[in-house]
């Protein structure tokens, strides 16, 4: 019943809170900046409020204090490992709408401060005892110990998950229901495993809803740097904290083909000059195609919400 409640008060709250946050964001010239190498249409979205990512920070946090006793330690080091990512997003979304320098932070600071925020994070979690070196292969009975490679492939998949969902977020709303999905299928698992981290993520669920309803198709505020990379350390310590890193290649689909169609797209045209995407990342690639942006997000949606449901049977918990 927790559970229910949870996500209605998360919901309630981003809901309440965006029609509040959006003008001050308005006020503030917090306004979303259009790399000039996007869609030309997406110039009509220049000056959006963006950094709308605080509104389910706020809100799934607040629904989460509302049922969890106590600090229990999978809740606290995957809401620390999500707020380390969301802060180096604030910083890089300030650095854009604040200082007006449309790149944010450079690379490599960014890349610093990913990598330091998921050492810790993977160092506590082996400290306290909640994770092993010993990872679980989906669909099958097998672990595999990585011994003293856990860390450095531990700290690649996290890095590379909240990058992928940094990359989602290109289009209105794509990010958002992509991850509810996934975000869900986290609930299920840490629910039947009877892990009080299924609190903190029904509770973003319910936040994603409520901040849906304003990032939906016109979008009238972007969750930011700020809210993807949180969402992306919520997805990746999630994930970790299960011990089934390898299920994200399933549920985490999309955000994978993200990455990989910027990847394949940077070699091709520096190793032959052509590029094999239309422009990338692929959501790009479907709207160039004339996809409309809603099109994009109910398949890639439907796609996550297939997988997931075979990535369920997958883990062995049910």
């Amino acid at each position: 019943m927790s559970a229910y409640i949870v996500v209605i008060i998360s919901f309630m709250a981003a809901a309440l809170l965006s029609p509040i946050v959006i003008p001050i964001l308005t006020r503030l010239k917090f306004g979303q900046s259009i790399r000039e190498i996007g869609p030309s249409w997406h110039n009509k979205k220049s000056g959006t409020p963006t950094m709308g990512g605080l509104i389910f920070i706020f809100a799934s946090l607040l629904g989460t204090l509302f049922f969890v006793n106590k600090l229990d330690t999978s809740v606290v080091l995957v809401v620390y490992c999500s707020l380390g990512f969301g802060v180096i997003g604030f910083i890089d979304d300030f650095i854009k709408v604040v200082l007006k320098r449309n790149l944010g932070l450079l690379a490599w600071q960014k890349l610093a401060m990913q990598i330091l925020v998921s050492v810790t994070f993977v160092y506590l979690a082996l400290h306290t005892g909640l994770v092993s070196t010993a990872i679980n292969i989906p669909f099958s009975s097998i672990t595999f110990d990585f011994g003293i490679f856990y860390i450095p492939v531990a700290i690649f998949i996290i890095v590379g998950v909240v990058n992928s969902v940094n990359l989602t977020d290109g289009i209105d709303g794509l990010a958002t229901s992509v991850t509810i999905i996934v975000i869900l299928f986290f609930a299920t698992i840490t629910a039947l495993l009877k892990m009080p981290l299924f609190i903190f993520c029904y509770g973003l669920v319910g936040a994603l809803f409520g901040f849906l309803l304003f990032n939906k198709h016109p979008a009238k505020v972007f969750m930011g740097d700020t809210g993807s990379l949180f969402l992306g350390g919520v997805v990746a310590s999630s994930a970790i904290i299960i011990n089934q890193p390898f299920i994200l290649i399933l549920v985490g689909f999309i955000y994978f083909c993200e990455s990989l169609s910027v990847i394949i797209q940077v070699i091709s045209f520096k190793l032959t000059g052509k590029r094999v995407f239309k422009m990338s990342p692929i959501h790009h690639h479907f709207e160039m195609s004339g996809w409309s942006e809603t099109k994009i997000v109910r398949i890639f949606t439907t796609v996550t919400l297939i997988l997931s449901i075979i990535a369920y049977f997958g883990c062995g918990v049910g």
